[in-house]
């Protein structure tokens, strides 16, 4: 008798715990209902992301991404203005449904959401005058008392700076969108980002700026879309993903901005 009890009282359970998954929505019902997708991004990383000030315009390879995924879902796309110190901050106080932009895969960033299936795998490494790479070769070659690094404040480079560098001369320049240029001029000697950055700003410093060794980074990292946490909306955007990859149009998008 006591066993007919507990096995009514545990189906009734499973009907209620069932039936209260089913009227939940999600995250991903909640953006198709409102018709659109917040895009939160920095804006200041080509050549992911780049906010035009002049005419508050966005443009690169995550923001053309971000207009696929929402022809995909049928939605417009809303991008929300952060930036690397407070995206964490902005992400927990639900600012946008989803962070995009070069954003790099961190255990602390998954620890408040979900990342999607990863876009892009590299690693930090240096970029220099063409005439030094020879120079900086190893992190012990950077480490040294009188090399100049410089960093953007708040992202995982100044976090890899930080962990690595002991003697050499750490400065934060806080326009991300020139930083390179301080290295070019001579006011800085390196610095040390993902491969990708490298390769590109190579490309716009033609014969001053050279990756160094962007084939073999220092350590490794992914990039992907940091979600808020809701299984639907990963399981949607996952799926997007990969039909992006298969169809051609993912390669598309790519070619457009890094090759």
């Amino acid at each position: 008798m006591i066993v007919r009890i507990w096995a009514a009282l545990a189906v009734a359970l499973l009907v209620n715990v069932s039936a209260h998954a089913q009227q939940a929505p999600s995250r991903l019902d909640e953006i198709v209902k409102r018709g659109t997708l917040r895009v939160g991004m920095t804006g200041d990383y080509k050549p992911f992301t780049y906010l035009d000030k002049a005419t508050q315009q966005f443009s690169g390879f995550d923001v053309d991404m971000a207009e696929a995924l929402g022809k995909a879902l049928g939605v417009k796309v809303e991008f929300v203005p952060t930036a690397w110190p407070k995206l964490m901050k902005d992400f927990e106080a639900d600012q946008f449904d989803i962070a995009m932009g070069g954003v790099s895969v961190t255990l602390d960033r998954q620890k408040k959401g979900f990342f999607s299936t990863p876009i892009m795998r590299e690693g930090k490494t240096p970029i220099a005058r063409c005439a030094d790479v020879g120079k900086y070769q190893t992190i012990a070659d950077i480490d040294r008392k009188g090399t100049r690094v410089i960093v953007n404040p708040g992202g995982t480079n100044e976090r890899f700076a930080r962990a690595n560098i002991r003697d050499a001369e750490i400065t934060v320049f806080s326009d991300n969108t020139v930083i390179f240029d301080e290295i070019a001029k001579g006011n800085a000697d390196l610095m040390m980002t993902d491969a990708s950055e490298t390769r590109y700003q190579q490309k716009q410093h033609a014969g001053v700026l050279c990756a160094v060794h962007p084939e073999k980074p220092f350590d490794f990292s992914e990039k992907a879309y940091w979600l808020q946490r809701d299984m639907a909306l990963k399981a949607f955007v996952d799926q997007w993903l990969h039909i992006s990859m298969e169809d051609g149009s993912y390669r598309k998008i790519y070619a457009a901005w890094f090759d």
